[in-house]
């Protein structure tokens, strides 16, 4: 028999105050939710060090610092580029070469109509910004003849001697970027030639009426421009201020041509009315006027030629005659008859030979010594010709026609072929080709028609095609050619327009005067 213990009700009561009251489980069980959420932060936390370094690579990638970032990939830690390569794989990419196409972040449209002509494939619709200025880089280089960033490269190569070390690797990328550049020495390149407009060469004295003739002087620095205002000019050619050398006035004489002695001491003019002709003596400082030339039976003489070895002028009369008077005795020696009316007529670079051509469209070469007929042949497709030219170097002969059709054969051709065909027919003026002219190089062929504004084009030879950046179509510069001319080294181009002008240009491919 167990005993029982009778408690006070006053013990009891105590007993039941020092009991704890217990807590619900549904707390219990949010307290542990919020204690696991913790963990989970401040994990996170600990990992957005590496996240944000990831972060901040995946975005180089993205915008353009592939070289960088691929040069660094060796130096950060082995987390970073696991964390960089998930964000990647996450993104669908599992190649960092392809991560611009496929992001599809800074991406330029191909097929736009002003981007065609960059596509090196149809395949290329989609291109990156910075590989699109690199394309436009290279399409520059090519069309100027190499990068003009010669101030960065000069920097980037004095930088290296003072520091005592040199890159050939550095020389030779700059070698295979400027190539082009580089060869342009001995070549003019095509499509684009460089040049610069200067000061007008007779801006100290421009013609009261319109220019008729201007030609550099075959030694000297020295243009002439000569006009209907009855004068003759010389200036100084610098391209900057072109002070005026001499005027010389011809009372009652508008000057139809004008040209340089083969020696450059004297200049002949002929005018518009008679076959009085002057010849100014430059040495001396005198004007001899040619009244009457012993054997010539002309009631006019308006066009002729200068032999290059200055032995000859070559007078064109009229009923297709030409005719050879010596320098020296100033008396017709020979002539030379010719189908038609005479057009235009040129020496060949040694003086023995003329080549020659009618309004009727046919071309006539003859012997200086002999003053036979050597040949005869119709200018291709010339219906009515205008203008004839040869290069300095006996390579092309050039013929205009009335439908502004310019004809480039090889003189080599019109001499040994029955029927020689043209190696070009330039039909860039729609007017007819009035004026032709070579340089000395034979590298440009200039042509131009005084029968219309800005109608003035330089061909570029060997590849006969037209310079696109000669003449600026924004704004009227030329007006109507009247007559043009290259210096003896190509280094300038002169114009002479109807408005009195003499307009300079400096081609700056060429480094002499």
């Amino acid at each position: 028999i167990l005993p029982v213990v009778i408690m006070d009700s006053s013990e009891s009561s105590a007993r039941k105050q020092r009991k704890t009251p217990k807590r619900p489980l549904s707390e219990d069980a949010s307290a542990a939710e919020e204690r696991v959420k913790q963990k989970k932060h401040a994990a996170l936390c600990a990992t957005l060090g590496g996240e944000d370094a990831s972060v901040r690579l995946l975005e180089e990638l993205v915008f353009g610092a592939e070289e960088q970032l691929s040069e660094r990939l060796a130096q950060v830690p082995q987390t970073h580029n696991v964390l960089l390569m998930s964000n990647l794989e996450r993104l669908g990419i599992r190649d960092l070469k392809y991560a611009h196409t496929e992001l599809g972040i800074n991406m330029v449209d191909m097929t736009h109509r002003f981007r065609r002509d960059f596509k090196k494939s149809e395949a290329e619709n989609k291109m990156t910004k910075q590989r699109l200025q690199q394309r436009l880089k290279e399409q520059f280089q090519k069309a100027m003849g190499g990068t003009p960033n010669w101030a960065e490269v000069t920097a980037k190569r004095s930088q290296k001697k003072e520091a005592g070390t040199e890159d050939e690797d550095e020389g030779e990328e700059l070698m295979r970027r400027t190539g082009d550049f580089i060869g342009s020495s001995d070549s003019l390149p095509k499509g684009i030639i460089k040049m610069k407009k200067c000061l007008n060469a007779n801006s100290e004295s421009p013609c009261g009426d319109q220019l008729s003739s201007v030609q550099f002087h075959p030694s000297a620095q020295i243009v002439m421009t000569a006009g209907l205002d009855h004068s003759l000019s010389l200036f100084q050619v610098d391209g900057k201020s072109n002070p005026k050398i001499q005027t010389i006035h011809l009372e009652n004489y508008p000057v139809n041509k004008a040209l340089f002695s083969a020696d450059g001491e004297h200049i002949v003019a002929t005018g518009l009315r008679n076959k009085l002709f002057y010849i100014y003596d430059m040495m001396e400082g005198k004007v001899i006027p040619v009244c009457g030339v012993r054997g010539l039976n002309e009631q006019r003489v308006s066009d002729f030629q200068v032999s290059p070895d200055g032995k000859y002028l070559l007078l064109s009369g009229s009923s297709g005659y030409l005719h050879l008077m010596t320098t020296k005795t100033r008396e017709v020696i020979r002539s030379m008859k010719m189908n038609g009316s005479v057009c235009s007529a040129a020496f060949t670079s040694d003086s023995s030979k003329i080549f020659a051509n009618s309004q009727e469209g046919e071309v006539f070469i003859w012997d200086v010594q002999s003053s036979k007929c050597l040949k005869k042949f119709a200018d291709d497709g010339c219906v009515r010709g205008t203008s004839l030219a040869l290069s300095r170097d006996g390579l092309y002969l050039a013929c205009g026609s009335q439908s502004g059709v310019v004809n480039i054969y090889s003189q080599k051709d019109c001499l040994h072929t029955l029927e020689p065909r043209p190696l070009k027919a330039v039909m860039n003026l729609v007017t007819a080709a009035t004026s032709l002219c070579f340089n000395s190089t034979s590298e440009i062929l200039a042509i131009a028609s005084r029968a219309d504004d800005e109608a003035n084009r330089l061909v570029h030879l060997p590849s006969f095609t037209v310079f696109s950046n000669f003449p600026r179509f924004q704004k009227k510069t030329i007006f109507r050619t009247r007559c043009l001319d290259f210096s003896p080294r190509s280094g300038f181009y002169t114009v002479a327009n109807n408005k009195g002008n003499a307009l300079l240009f400096r081609l700056l491919h060429y480094t002499d005067f």
